[in-house]
């Protein structure tokens, strides 16, 4: 092991995204464990260096978790020649110019997404990271969780035959805030503060198709503000001016028809908060971040249609649960130790700035096609920036 450690700036560690996934649960669990795991079998300790904007918050923060570097002031971090490592979990709309720093200080870079509140501030970033030489990376989680790890390996062994439709529903109940406080920030529903379910869930679905299935080349979609006001964290009545549900169709250049509901305002009767039903010539399955079931045609049942007589069949029976076969770890510490290595070790990163970019490029095609009412090829949506 070398005792040599890699420096990581932490922008936003006080966020709940930035603290919970990525600090708690990914980074200091590195730590503790002895560092980055490499690919010769040693491990490379690091240091992390946390920025946020209320000082005390984070010097309780740094208390707790034995962590001797922190400040309020982003430039004075990025000035330190022992961290060249910066990790942004701002809220979007703080994003582009504290990456555009991290860009001229030389950093690696690795960020939450969206990577920008525009295609186009995206694909800048992209291309001034290009330029600079400067290593990047864009978190694409939920592609390191169990469910879709079975899902990937069902696709690969063949099991669904010819892959024929793919079906998502992603959502659970945001309370309004008045009876109930509100489990999600209040700027997610404010399209001013880069809020609003497409932005924040889109570059999501891109991946997780694009990944799986095929890559998106149009997108028809439907939006709604559901729920027109809600309270904030002090209280206070404002209106959602953000979508709060999306219903999109999702055509793949070569590939099966995916369709995907997304939404902050629907009460759950799934077995998780997401689920992906996938339907083939040989065998369908329904998958989650962390479960899977599949039913392989030979002993799929043959359901008759009489709407006279009640059915006492027991459909969710016919299932098959996936097996667990192999110990997963948690899927943003999965994507960060393969960051690092790729920081310090030769090779690619597929999760860079330009794949970030294309989330937020489906995203503004799907509003896109809200507002016009019509199906949006990706290409054309592109080439209108």
């Amino acid at each position: 092991m070398t005792t040599d450690k890699l420096g990581i700036i932490v922008n936003g560690a006080t966020g709940r995204m930035g603290y919970r996934q990525h600090l708690v649960r990914s980074l200091l669990a590195l730590r503790d464990e002895g560092g980055i795991p490499l690919s010769d079998g040693t491990r490379r300790p690091i240091e992390l260096y946390l920025v946020a904007r209320n000082e005390e918050r984070l010097r309780e923060l740094a208390a707790k978790h034995g962590i001797d570097k922190y400040t309020t002031d982003l430039d004075v971090a990025l000035a330190d020649e022992d961290f060249p490592v910066y990790f942004d979990a701002l809220i979007t709309r703080l994003r582009v110019p504290a990456i555009r720093k991290a860009i001229a200080a030389g950093k690696a870079i690795y960020t939450e997404k969206p990577t920008a509140e525009s295609y186009a501030d995206a694909l800048a970033l992209a291309e001034e990271a290009e330029a600079a030489g400067v290593k990047n990376g864009v978190v694409h989680d939920k592609l390191y969780l169990p469910g879709l790890i079975k899902l990937r390996r069902l696709i690969e062994s063949g099991f669904f035959g010819e892959i024929l439709s793919v079906r998502g529903e992603f959502g659970y109940w945001v309370f309004e805030g008045d009876w109930q406080p509100s489990q999600r920030p209040s700027w997610n529903y404010r399209s001013e503060d880069g809020g609003g379910i497409v932005v924040d869930m889109f570059p999501h679905w891109n991946y997780v198709i694009e990944n799986l299935f095929g890559e998106i080349s149009a997108v028809y979609a439907e939006t709604r503000t559901h729920i027109p006001e809600r309270v904030d964290e002090a209280g206070k009545r404002y209106t959602a001016t953000a979508d709060d549900a999306a219903y999109a169709i999702f055509d793949l250049a070569d590939g099966p028809i995916v369709q995907f509901n997304s939404s902050w305002t629907v009460r759950v009767n799934r077995d998780e908060l997401v689920e992906i039903h996938v339907d083939g010539t040989h065998g369908s399955a329904v998958v989650g971040l962390f479960g899977a079931k599949v039913q392989p045609r030979n002993v799929t049942p043959k359901p008759t249609w009489n709407p006279d007589l009640r059915d006492e069949h027991d459909y969710s029976a016919d299932w098959i649960e996936v097996p667990q076969n192999d110990a997963v770890d948690n899927g943003f510490k999965l994507q960060w130790i393969e960051f690092l290595r790729y920081v310090l070790e030769d090779g690619t990163h597929d999760y860079d700035f330009r794949s970030g970019a294309k989330g937020m490029l489906l995203a503004e095609a799907a509003l896109e096609s809200n507002a016009s009412g019509r199906r949006v090829s990706l290409a054309d949506q592109a080439g209108a920036k």
